[in-house]
């Protein structure tokens, strides 16, 4: 792929009739660097660059929707296998243990996560990773999206990845995508205890031709599951954590309670504290007062 990016960059610019120099000086970089694009040798170009070269030569986009695939060239073998299958998929089910899936990640948040890495080499490389990340959302808006049935751990709520605004964003975001019809969210409770995924994430990708693949990851390793057997293991696993995770209805309210109570802006009140504050000010305003879910019932007097 980074040959063919280059020898599309290499056919645009002769077509344009510009020289490596020219176009290196349209696009902010020196001519080596147009020099190395165009041999696909050395590093591969950023998204930035793309952009900037997309623009200069009136590519209409193509060298953008080329990048991603130039860009994934830099993963394992396996890495880009899951990739590829994903890309088909016609249905995907997560669980994720420890942060919201990139599927459905706000930027802010996928930018904390990726900053995490210890092997990310500078602010440059950051933002190519972001944007690769957020550019593999496009095909939950596409015309041939797939199913997306999400488990999350009750840990991926509580933790507050990027601080609590980052979060309360996030938290919205989930509410938002279970909007659509093709997106299933479950939340996976502390209280059911342990299971067979603690140890990390698990995928389960349903192909065109209904064929199944799994993936699983961890924080320093992520595997490929291809051979029947081993998936059909790890798509019973799977069926079971949604099996025992909170009902949809009730996941929901559990990440808006999680959103209010724990990431709420630094002026609103907790549900609790609105609750004292109601319970209060009706005692002080005629002798009502609340029970259970909010009703009001009058207080009694003393019995003559």
């Amino acid at each position: 792929m980074a040959a063919l990016f280059g020898s599309r960059v290499r056919r645009l610019r002769m077509a344009a009739g510009l020289t490596q120099a020219e176009l290196g000086a349209k696009t902010h970089v020196v001519s080596t660097r147009i020099t190395q694009i165009e041999r696909a040798s050395g590093a591969r170009p950023t998204f930035e660059l793309a952009q900037a070269l997309d623009a200069v030569l009136g590519a209409d986009n193509l060298l953008v929707d080329m990048w991603p695939y130039v860009y994934r060239e830099a993963f394992p073998d396996w890495s880009r296998a899951f990739m590829a299958y994903a890309e088909r998929a016609v249905s995907i089910g997560e669980y994720a243990a420890q942060v919201v899936p990139g599927l459905l990640q706000t930027e802010d948040y996928a930018r904390a996560v990726l900053s995490l890495d210890i092997l990310l080499s500078s602010e440059e490389q950051l933002e190519e990773r972001v944007a690769a990340r957020l550019g593999r959302q496009k095909r939950l808006a596409s015309h041939d999206r797939p199913e997306l049935r999400v488990v999350l751990d009750e840990a991926v709520l509580r933790r507050p990845v990027g601080g609590a605004g980052v979060m309360r964003a996030q938290l919205a975001r989930l509410l938002e995508a279970a909007e659509e019809r093709h997106i299933t969210l479950q939340v996976l409770p502390f209280d059911q205890g342990e299971h067979e995924e603690m140890g990390g994430s698990l995928t389960v990708l349903t192909l065109p031709d209904g064929g199944d693949v799994a993936y699983k990851e961890g924080a320093y390793f992520g595997q490929l599951f291809e051979e029947p057997s081993e998936v059909k293991r790890l798509t019973v696993t799977y069926d079971r954590l949604r099996a025992v995770a909170l009902p949809p209805i009730m996941s929901l309210d559990m990440i808006r309670s999680v959103m209010e109570d724990n990431y709420r802006g630094a002026n609103v009140p907790s549900r609790s504290e609105r609750r004292r504050l109601a319970q209060k000010q009706l005692q002080q305003s005629g002798g009502w007062q609340l029970r259970g879910g909010g009703r009001r019932i009058p207080r009694r007097g003393p019995r003559p």
